[in-house]
């Protein structure tokens, strides 16, 4: 067994550029305080990058490491290999196509090494390979890119998954939930219990709570029809419905979701609806590199002039424009 005085459970976490802060914090603390109340050290780490160098995050801070990608291939057969490695990742992380990690992520799977993604990491995990036909999740920003990117991973909208030895998390604070529930099978509730009340949690959340605010808190919407019509509509953005068949759904006439679109939102439900389909795309345009027209066809436009035409009226500029702008400041 380990995480253990004998025998700890260590672990690597592999910083990648702009990695998010809290994911890596929130998964990180957990493990120090649990090693506090244990009053041994039940777990142990280290910090890794592709060069040794540190590396920053997201935030600009910069994180000193202890080890290089050439050092972690030299622990591989000896008594540093560590138990699991999580990959910290954020922001720009489809920029990031290092073959030789993705190489390193492979080998230490197949030596039985646990893997695992925070915030953005599956996007790495799922270059590497490690994600066809395995559940995982990713933080929502980035599903509509991962999802097109890595058509045979199986993501969810989840806080965190683990599939066949492979860990991901949402990012946030949903790194704290995946490392309690961890710890929690390492030792027991007692131990978990003690970690929340440090950290001013009152619990740990179940996998497959929602990453979200619900759609009342995160409209200000109260009325429960139009709720109901905002998410029919967030599920069906690649073929749009019809306000007629909406209204079969909810069971209103046409003018009574025009009339409740009106007063609750502010425009009508077509307009909204067009403008969480540009939304979709522009997350699309900006994390993957689908050409536009097929991320016209993805948000349910049936060309592509039709597309960079209300994609500029919304947005002042046209999908290739936001792509190039996107490109230009990656490479700054």
């Amino acid at each position: 067994m380990t995480g253990t005085a004998a025998n700890p459970r260590s672990f690597v976490f592999f910083l990648v550029p702009d990695f998010s802060m809290i994911a890596f914090a929130t998964a990180l603390e957990p493990l120090r305080l649990a090693n506090r109340m244990l009053g041994y050290d039940a777990y142990k780490w280290r910090l890794s990058s592709t060069d040794g160098k540190p590396v920053a995050a997201s935030n600009q801070v910069e994180c000193a490491v202890d080890s290089s990608l050439e050092d972690e291939r030299k622990y591989m057969t000896g008594a540093e290999r560590p138990s699991m490695l999580f990959v910290c990742s954020g922001i720009n992380v489809e920029k990031f196509a290092n073959k030789s990690v993705f190489a390193w992520l492979r080998e230490e799977y197949n030596r039985g090494v646990a893997v695992g993604g925070l915030c953005t990491g599956a996007h790495i995990l799922a270059a590497a390979g490690l994600q066809s036909g395995r559940r995982c999740a990713i933080h929502w920003e980035n599903l509509p890119g991962f999802a097109e990117a890595f058509p045979r991973a199986e993501v969810f909208a989840d806080l965190f998954e683990v599939d066949s030895n492979v860990y991901t998390c949402a990012g946030g604070t949903a790194a704290l939930d995946m490392m309690l529930n961890l710890i929690g099978d390492d030792h027991d509730d007692n131990l978990v219990n003690s970690i929340c009340e440090q950290v001013l949690t009152d619990r740990v959340r179940n996998p497959s709570d929602r990453q979200r605010l619900p759609l009342r808190a995160r409209l200000g919407v109260q009325n429960s029809k139009v709720l109901s019509i905002i998410e029919l509509m967030e599920a069906n953005l690649a073929e749009p419905l019809s306000l007629l068949e909406i209204a079969d759904h909810v069971g209103l006439s046409r003018r009574q979701i025009e009339r409740l679109f009106r007063q609750e939102m502010g425009r009508s439900p077509a307009r909204y609806y067009l403008e969480i389909r540009l939304d979709r795309a522009r997350h699309l345009l900006i994390q993957s590199s689908m050409p536009v027209v097929e991320v016209a066809v993805a948000c349910g436009f049936v060309s592509a002039s039709h597309f960079s035409k209300c994609y500029r009226e919304l947005y002042g500029r046209s999908p290739q424009q936001e792509r190039a702008e996107r490109k230009h400041l990656l490479v700054a």
